[in-house]
């Protein structure tokens, strides 16, 4: 980005909020920020002034450009606060960029409405380390997260519908209907997705004629086991009451009446083959073999078997593409996907990642982030998006707190929207000494993948500078390439120099061909568990539940037994209970429940109590979201 003037910030004390900051900067206009950064005029649709897609041609363009340094920015056990992992992500980023001249891209996800709405706010960071538009960032932005609930919906829609229609129709109705007669000529043909049923079942005959009736009844018949459906419905609001639902009310519908339940929209497995996905191809295939249940004789029955795998796909066309915005200090930033943490990976896209890659070039830096904690979020990065990119990360940043390490060490309960305990508002060091731990043992287990570690304190101006030396001292004992402290809220780019030039530093120590993955996959699936669990959460051992053992039993006889783990467990604690904080020990993992994705490619094993669709607090955000209605402007966004 050569002769690029990057925007300065005019930074106040006290801080404004987030919304008062991005308000007050002027975007640039996206084509500038494209042409910056060498995207040609083809490879980029735009989204209004301040939004654009991105191509996946440039990948192929760019193919023989040699990758950037590749950083995962991931966390401690957070409070339910949480402890600023997006924002150290961007100001990490404007301080590479605008402040060090380095080619640098941030890459993270769609925020979902239903934090923004809800608990949690807005995901664009905070202080004077944002993407701006916040308000478009955190609100439909170029609408990917309504494809995929259109896409998934339209899935849950044609199971009930295939469901109702064997159950009413003989083997030849439902031919008739499947494979008609053309009305012009009188032949039957089949529509290309059949074939792959057809090849799926063993049989090669593309002319309908010659189909037996004995094979006629293997296509037509699904035979869907309506008590083992594991599809369910998504929406992007946090609603409570949708937990549990019945569908089959209607009069013709009746017959069919079974219990389901929605998720939110961003834990849809469409989500999930998104953000692994490496091109259209490969998300046509991954969209198109995604099982929703087994059939009654517990074959496993697909988005193809269907028939709505390529209709799924028309639907995400657009999505698959990044889309292009920027920082308050105009640095680029790439967002796409937003899959849950617990059920789903936790992480922004690969293509972004393989596009930022290729864009930065040899001696420039992408910074993406991986959800929750470094237990849930990082180990997924590294055993499940790694593995399905090909590519090294050079240096993971584990963002700390000093708040959050006292709670790890005893400290009062954090709830949100309550006011902090004086414990973590003045100096404790005998609280900071006992919690400390928790962060220990995630540097050791990023240790493990052969990456460098940097540790990121993220400043509260609670913060004593002998808590912050004791950190520091700790995070180097425990094994850390580096430890500092940062000022990105406050202070933007030019507070995270320190950073910026840590992560520089162990990116260049650093090997690549030193990463390894936490475990091999042709292991099987409880010992894949059980390594994760010891290794990574210091469990002693792990207990299935009868559900999951038979779930385990299923998976392995239809021969997904080699897929990465994707466990969906508590951020708030390296175990299974939120309360146990520090480092928990002498506790055994129970798994009352195991699922799969396999269009995403992964078994994700779910962990004591999961919320699928989260609920509405009390006092939810929209309390203060509004639109002043002279100006047009939004306000109240956090």
């Amino acid at each position: 980005m050569e002769n690029f003037n990057y925007p300065k910030l005019n930074l106040i004390k006290p801080v404004p909020s987030d919304i008062e900051i991005a308000s007050s900067v002027e975007p640039l206009p996206i084509k500038t920020i494209a042409k910056s950064i060498g995207l040609l005029e083809e490879e980029i649709d735009f989204y209004g002034k301040y939004k654009a897609k991105v191509s996946l041609e440039v990948i192929e363009r760019l193919k023989e450009t040699e990758n950037g340094n590749y950083v995962v920015v991931t966390g401690i056990n957070p409070t339910p606060l949480g402890e600023g992992k997006s924002t150290t992500t961007i100001g990490l980023c404007q301080a590479l960029g605008a402040h060090l001249g380095k080619k640098t891209f941030a890459c993270i996800r769609q925020p979902s409405q239903g934090p923004t709405f809800g608990i949690k706010g807005g995901a664009a960071g905070g202080g004077y380390s944002q993407v701006i538009p916040m308000e478009e960032f955190n609100l439909h932005m170029t609408g990917d997260i309504h494809a995929i609930t259109a896409a998934n919906n339209l899935l849950a829609a044609a199971i009930d519908t295939r469901i109702l229609h064997e159950g009413t129709q003989t083997d030849a109705q439902l031919w008739k209907r499947l494979c008609p007669v053309d009305s012009k000529d009188g032949s039957r043909k089949f529509a290309p997705i059949m074939l792959r049923r057809l090849k799926k079942l063993g049989i090669d005959k593309t002319d309908p004629n010659q189909l037996t009736e004995e094979e006629i009844s293997k296509f037509v018949r699904l035979d869907i086991d309506p008590t083992r459906i594991t599809w369910n419905r998504v929406l992007d609001t946090n609603d409570r009451f949708l937990r549990g639902i019945s569908v089959g009310q209607g009069k013709e519908e009746q017959r069919f009446e079974r219990k389901t339940n929605f998720d939110i929209s961003v834990a849809s497995e469409i989500m999930a083959v998104l953000a692994l996905c490496t091109s259209l191809s490969d998300m046509r295939e991954r969209l198109g073999r995604m099982v929703v249940g087994p059939s009654r004789s517990g074959e496993p029955i697909t988005a193809d078997d269907l028939g709505v795998g390529g209709a799924l796909t028309v639907l995400m066309k657009d999505a698959i593409m990044p889309t292009l915005m920027q920082t308050l200090e105009g640095t680029p930033v790439l967002v796409h996907a937003g899959p849950f943490a617990n059920i789903a990976h936790g992480n922004s896209s690969i293509i972004a990642d393989q596009i930022a890659l290729k864009l930065a070039g040899k001696d420039g830096y992408v910074v993406t982030e991986a959800g929750f904690g470094a237990d849930i979020g990082a180990e997924k990065f590294f055993d499940i998006k790694c593995r399905s990119s090909g590519l090294k990360p050079n240096c993971a940043v584990i963002v700390a707190t000093i708040r959050a390490l006292k709670m790890h060490g005893g400290g009062p309960k954090v709830v949100a929207g309550t006011p902090l305990d004086k414990a973590y508002t003045s100096e404790n060091i005998e609280l900071l000494k006992k919690g400390v731990s928790n962060l220990a043992h995630h540097i050791k287990n990023l240790k493990k993948f052969g990456v460098g570690v940097v540790v990121a304190i993220n400043k509260f101006h609670t913060d004593s500078d002998a808590e912050v030396n004791l950190l520091v001292e700790a995070s180097l004992t425990a094994g850390a390439n580096d430890a500092v402290m940062s000022d990105h809220w406050a202070e933007g780019g030019n507070g995270a120099l320190d950073l910026a030039n840590a992560v520089e530093k162990a990116c260049k120590e650093t090997n690549k061909d030193n990463f390894k993955y936490l475990y091999p996959l042709d292991k099987s699936i409880k010992e894949k568990i059980e390594t994760i669990a010891k290794e990574i959460y210091g469990a002693d051992g792990v207990e299935y539940s009868p559900e999951a053992d038979d779930k385990i039993k299923l998976y392995t006889t239809q021969g997904f037994d080699k897929l990465p783990i994707c466990m969906a467990k508590t951020h708030l604690s390296l175990s299974h209970d939120p309360e146990r904080k520090g480092v928990p020990t002498g506790f055994i993992l129970p798994i009352r429940d195991v699922r799969a994705s396999i269009g995403a490619g992964f078994i994700y094993p779910l962990v004591g109590s999961m919320a699928t669709i989260p609920g509405l607090p009390t006092r939810p955000c929209f309390y203060e979201i509004d639109i002043d209605t002279n100006t047009g402007k939004i306000i109240g966004l956090s």
